[in-house]
């Protein structure tokens, strides 16, 4: 029994040192990606693309909670939008969507829809503030590939620290999607990577693909 107990033992102790992990399988992995093979990203779940939408239900009120950086920058809650991939683009076709001049704005939701989910989403999330400054925003935006109307790609973004109240929903989140559109469509950064990247965190998105500056 002893001599059973100790190989057990043993194994666990390989099984560390090997980097398994104790995490459930539905948990988001972490996979290396890119050329070089030492970019970390998350897996992104994949959506159901464009089509006919309708309204998609959203999670129970107060189960999501806002994240927030160092700095204050707003967060989504891993768990109730940990984004979603369109599966109509990819690496083969960047010229004939993301890179093709009104391809977004083709698949891009109508307001009645998205309006509605809004109204849900806040609750989901709680929020608080004037919806008319929060962005029901994609998390990995249309222009980098993200399922337009995946309930798992979409929330209710509030307000920067230094935005001003009733000036709408523009945000830093947005320079850092165009930034990483135009790395994608130059050729100099994979989509699934820059995909990753913002799905796991906005803010550092472009330090993580080795881009800081978007160039």
């Amino acid at each position: 029994m002893n001599a059973y107990k100790g190989l057990i033992t043993a194994l666990l102790a390989l099984g560390v040192a090997a980097g398994c992990s104790t995490h459930p399988a539905n948990h988001a992995a972490q996979v290396v990606s890119g050329p070089s093979a030492k970019l970390q990203q998350v897996t992104v779940p994949v959506g159901s693309g464009p089509g006919r939408y309708t309204v998609q239900a959203q999670p129970a009120p107060g189960t999501c909670h806002f994240g927030k950086t160092s700095d204050g920058q707003p967060l989504p809650d891993p768990v109730c939008t940990p984004g979603a991939t369109n599966p109509n683009v990819t690496a083969a076709n960047l010229a004939d969507t993301i890179c093709k001049s009104g391809y977004t704005a083709s698949i891009r939701p109508n307001s009645n829809i998205t309006g509605r989910e809004k109204e849900a989403n806040i609750k989901s999330y709680g929020y608080t503030g004037d919806p008319r400054d929060a962005e029901y925003d994609h998390l990995i935006s249309l222009e980098l590939g993200g399922d337009p109307n995946d309930p798992r790609n979409l929330w209710v973004e509030p307000p920067s620290p230094d935005h001003k109240a009733g000036g709408g929903t523009a945000n830093p989140k947005d320079r850092v999607e165009n930034q990483l559109h135009s790395l994608i469509c130059s050729g100099k950064v994979a989509l699934t990577d820059a995909q990753g990247a913002i799905a796991a965190d906005w803010t550092t998105a472009l330090a993580v693909i080795g881009h800081p500056g978007g160039k």
